[in-house]
């Protein structure tokens, strides 16, 4: 890399770090939601540990797909700002509520209905039990956490992440003690112990309390006042407007669930080798889930910025960004993984003393820095072309990839379909050892339309 080269990559990193970081720790707030609910019920028992893991695995499969749906609001947004059309920007914001609400309705419905989830699961009358509880609770969660996704997409395309980061920490200040009430109960309050399930109701309290501050929110600041946003009442859906958000939405939500389900849908079907087995699949999963935060919040500056850039007319700057977060992107995840692999037994132990659920997420451990390095590389990339409303290519890929090759391979090595598995293959390690090569494979592809997409859109 020439001189002038790594100028232009400091300068790229320059920009996009003040809206990366907020992101990142907004995003650790989010998922420290799931790790304190490992933590906490890993000491509680392996049991409600096991129920955790499955009930978690359907209320992320059911959230991820519509959060994608509502989030379309930050690409069309963020055109909208940068070229200045402020209230244009404002209006999808209530658009984008109509979307979270008619996806509310239906997502609700299925959490109370988790029948398909506990039958891939294989689970046993007594975790099934205990999952129920879990997503009732879950349930009520559900709409104002997509209500919320439409307040973070918006405030993420107008470059405003730390009013979202501090509304995050501060449900997460509220589920922190809430979560120990519950679970572990309290008989001076008369509070019973409840297990996983009390963290379903912790959540539902943090997610409606953090809705409440958002909206008092865009009714005091002034920063708000020149979208021309009515926060007393929602403007009448807007058809074209919705339209618009569902074309780019639905991709984009079949994406996300597709990625994530790659992943969770592994939780479901290791579960089926025992209690031991999805308890150290739990611990090796959020470990990933939380290294993942920071390549996203690279990926959502790198998106914002470019979408204005797009919006502004700065075509050959916007593809210059692209290039550059994608390139800063691998250098950390190169970093981060390198490190959390080289200490993977102290890590994992700050999450359990139970030597048993250690050796058995141990080896999974052996699999996470090509795994970070591929999966920050295809996230990057995905997310610029989001940023050109491009999806429904970075959906088929996907589906090749993680499903296909990842999912469908990994249950082929694990449960030794074609008596062809090798030893080390077996069980959990086998769904791992195909997930790794189901994200390379998309990242490959991912950075391969990347690239005919910005040459395309600029021209070169």
């Amino acid at each position: 890399m020439t001189a002038a080269a790594t100028t232009r990559l400091v300068d790229s990193a320059r920009r996009i770090a003040p809206l990366a970081w907020p992101v990142f720790v907004g995003q650790v707030a989010v998922l420290a939601f799931s790790t304190v609910d490992t933590v906490m019920v890993a000491r509680y028992s392996a049991l409600d540990l096991a129920a955790l893991a499955v009930g978690a695995a359907a209320y992320i499969t059911i959230f991820v797909g519509f959060m994608g749906m509502v989030l379309a609001i930050g690409p069309i947004a963020g055109q909208l700002f940068g070229a200045q059309k402020t209230e244009a920007a404002g209006a999808q914001l209530h658009q984008a509520i109509w979307v979270a609400l008619g996806l509310s309705a239906l997502g609700s419905a299925l959490l109370l209905m988790p029948a398909p989830f506990l039958y891939a699961a294989q689970a046993k009358p007594e975790v099934a039990e205990k999952v129920q509880a879990y997503l009732g609770y879950l349930a009520l969660a559900l709409p104002p956490s997509l209500i919320f996704q439409a307040f973070r997409g918006f405030n993420t395309a107008v470059s405003r992440p730390k009013v979202v980061m501090a509304l995050q920490l501060g449900a997460l200040a509220l589920k922190v003690p809430l979560n120990a009430l519950f679970i572990y109960g309290l008989p001076a309050l008369h509070v019973p112990a409840m297990g996983a399930a009390g963290c379903g109701l912790a959540s539902a309290i943090a997610m409606w309390a953090q809705l409440a501050i958002a909206w008092w929110v865009l009714r005091r600041d002034p920063f708000y006042a020149p979208f021309g946003l009515h926060v007393t009442r929602l403007d009448k859906p807007h058809w074209p407007s919705l339209k618009e958000l569902l074309r780019l939405g639905i991709p984009m939500g079949l994406s996300i669930l597709i990625e994530v389900t790659g992943f969770t849908f592994m939780a479901i079907f290791i579960s089926r080798l025992g209690t031991t087995e999805v308890a150290g699949h739990q611990l090796a999963a959020n470990l990933v889930s939380l290294m993942f935060m920071m390549p996203l919040g690279i990926a959502n500056a790198t998106t914002t910025l470019v979408a204005q850039s797009i919006g502004a007319g700065r075509h050959a700057d916007a593809q210059r960004l692209g290039w550059h977060g994608l390139q800063i992107g691998a250098i950390v995840a190169t970093v981060l993984g390198t490190t959390v692999y080289l200490l993977r037994e102290p890590v994992l132990r700050a999450y359990t003393n139970n030597a048993v659920i250690v050796a058995a997420a141990m080896p999974l451990l052996a699999f996470v820095a090509i795994f970070h390095v591929a999966d920050a590389t295809q996230t990057v990339a995905a997310f610029v072309m989001r940023a050109y409303r491009v999806a429904t290519a970075p959906m088929v890929i996907y589906a090749v990839a993680l499903w296909g090759v990842g999912l469908g391979g990994g249950y082929v090595l694990a449960f030794n379909l074609t008596g062809l598995t090798p030893e080390p293959l077996l069980g959990a390690q086998g769904f791992w050892a195909a997930s790794v090569t189901g994200l390379v494979l998309s990242g490959v592809g991912l950075c391969a339309l990347m690239a005919w997409v910005l040459r395309h859109k600029t021209g070169r």
